[in-house]
């Protein structure tokens, strides 16, 4: 009986007894919320037992109270979902605000860059103290105990063995204000494309010179890596340079300012002759890098009475470097590549913004691919501008068909891919008894690209002595040289065998500086000057 009751009054509730609709939902603010915190579940199962039909609208009644409140919290769920992802887009953004540097390392063998390029690592947090006693045994175990320092950059045995960097090292590390990308190049002489390579990917260099006696001699006098390096240094487009005077803590030398003054005092002229403004784009400062004196904190007084200049870091922070243009045509070209769930490709983006989804073309063979995904420094990332070491994954071409110095180009606007092109070209230094005529064979080092080139033909000589005719007009027709020498400025006509990705210096500097190299030595630098007509590869 009393179940029947039961059933009698949930029948003659107020909401039906009034002669509402229960589907009528204009009313939801008022009752929906107080009917959803009745229990429903008994009214139902009492309703099952006596098969009364006119329970039915009740128990629909209920069902879709409870369905509409489980929405209600789906929504505001999904809400506090979004509200957080909002909150998340400007710590994204802040990072992105940090500007980034891809600083390279050069000086001659020895004079201590992989052991800077360490402790600058360690020093930033992106070492432990439990990796550095295991290089610390390691070094002791080859009787080389000085060496631990340098293990954290050179990470393949046979660096660690010969104590020569021979492969680009790479890392990554931030201050307050920006983003470093390490790249230590090889200092021996054997390995100068590689530091080709690595110096065309950067935008400062930190040159180290060795302070002990005849270290630093040895690296500058003729056929020194330190002369050599930093004149490709300013030919690659390495606009910056911060000369760290190193190994002031040897005992022949103990923080004496009298040697750091004659490092300094040599090294300027040379520098200014290299193409660099002493003034605004150079640094001097001494340290150590073996204990890190001078890097992450100034000098102590005790230990360098003399010095009151700023320390490492802060150099690296102050250092200004021009603007690249965020929203021009995509050039990046390709250092490296590798499979892994599609292709990978590796590079420097130099112009433009990439990010996922775009579709963009591999020159010069002209695949079209889809970027999947974009990685800048481990990190997966939506978008990467100009500037950023990145790798991009992309779908739409196999790794095999790509080689080193193609260029992922805006499908748009791209990249030139040519046989032969016209230079303006510095001689440096020719080899013995050789003279630079029409037929001169080199290797041409342009951006990543290490291709055999022949000098096709000299068109003009330019004379850096006289001042430029103020009226072009009057200017009278020069002769064609057969040939020029050593310090010489020429206009020339370069072929290469295979089609290579570059364009003109004036519009993209990145890819239009380049070395000529032979037999191991540099002999002359030079930029693009004139290209074929577009969609030409030859002149003709």
């Amino acid at each position: 009986m009393e179940v029947v009751e039961r059933a009698e009054t949930a029948v003659h509730s107020p909401a039906l007894l009034d002669g509402e609709d229960v589907n009528d939902w204009s009313k939801e603010d008022e009752d929906s919320v107080e009917e959803a915190t009745l229990p429903a579940a008994p009214i139902v199962v009492e309703s099952e037992r006596v098969d009364s039909p006119p329970l039915e609208p009740a128990q629909h009644f209920h069902e879709e109270v409870e369905s509409n409140l489980q929405e209600l919290q789906l929504e505001k769920k999904e809400v506090k979902l979004l509200g957080h992802e909002e909150l998340q887009d400007p710590g994204e953004k802040e990072e992105e605000k940090k500007r980034h540097l891809n600083v390279v390392f050069i000086g001659h063998v020895d004079a201590g860059k992989s052991t800077t390029g360490g402790q600058l690592l360690l020093l930033s947090g992106q070492v432990d103290d439990r990796t550095i006693q295991k290089y610390e045994k390691e070094a002791k175990e080859k009787n080389r105990e000085s060496w631990y320092m340098a293990y954290i950059m050179d990470t393949n045995e046979e660096e660690r063995i010969k104590g020569k960097t021979v492969e680009v090292g790479r890392a990554h590390f931030e201050t307050e204000n920006t983003r470093f990308t390490i790249l230590d190049a090889p200092g021996h002489k054997s390995y100068v494309p590689n530091m080709i390579s690595g110096a065309s990917q950067a935008d400062v260099g930190v040159l180290v010179i060795s302070a002990r006696k005849g270290e630093f001699e040895t690296g500058y006098e003729k056929g020194g890596q330190t002369r050599e390096h930093v004149q490709l240094a300013k030919t690659l487009g390495v606009s910056k340079l911060v000369v760290v005077v190193n190994k002031m803590d040897e005992p022949t030398v103990n923080w004496a300012k009298e040697r750091y003054d004659e490092i300094e005092t040599k090294m300027i002229p040379f520098l200014k002759s290299s193409g660099y403004n002493a003034r605004k784009d150079v640094h001097f400062l001494p340290i150590s890098g073996l204990v890190g004196i001078n890097m992450a904190s100034r000098v102590d007084k005790k230990v360098c009475s003399w010095w009151d200049g700023p320390c490492l870091f802060e150099v690296l922070d102050s250092i200004e470097i021009p603007l690249r243009d965020p929203k021009g045509p995509i050039r990046m070209p390709i250092i490296d590549k590798y499979k892994d769930m599609g292709t990978v490709l590796m590079g420097k983006i130099e112009s433009g913004t990439i990010q996922e989804g775009d579709s963009l073309l591999v020159m010069p063979n002209k695949a079209n691919v889809k970027v999947l995904a974009i990685f800048c420094d481990e990190k997966k990332t939506r978008r990467a501008g100009p500037g950023e070491n990145v790798r991009v994954k992309v779908s739409g071409v196999e790794e095999e068909d790509i080689l080193s110095g193609f260029v992922l180009s805006s499908v748009v606007n791209p990249v030139n891919a040519v046989f032969e092109f016209n230079a303006q070209l510095q001689i440096l230094e020719l080899l013995d008894n050789a003279i630079f005529t029409a037929g001169y064979k080199a290797i041409l080092h342009i951006h990543s690209i290490v291709e055999e080139s022949e000098i096709v033909e000299l068109i003009e000589e330019i004379d850096v002595k006289k001042k430029k005719d103020a009226d072009p007009k009057k200017r009278k027709p020069k002769r064609k040289p057969l040939f020029v020498k050593n310090g010489a400025v020429v206009v020339c006509r370069v072929q290469v065998n295979n089609l290579i990705c570059i364009e003109n210096f004036a519009d993209f500097p990145q890819l239009g500086r380049f070395t000529l190299r032979t037999e191991g030595k540099t002999i002359a630098v030079g930029k693009v000057v004139a290209l074929p007509a577009p969609g030409n590869s030859t002149f003709a």
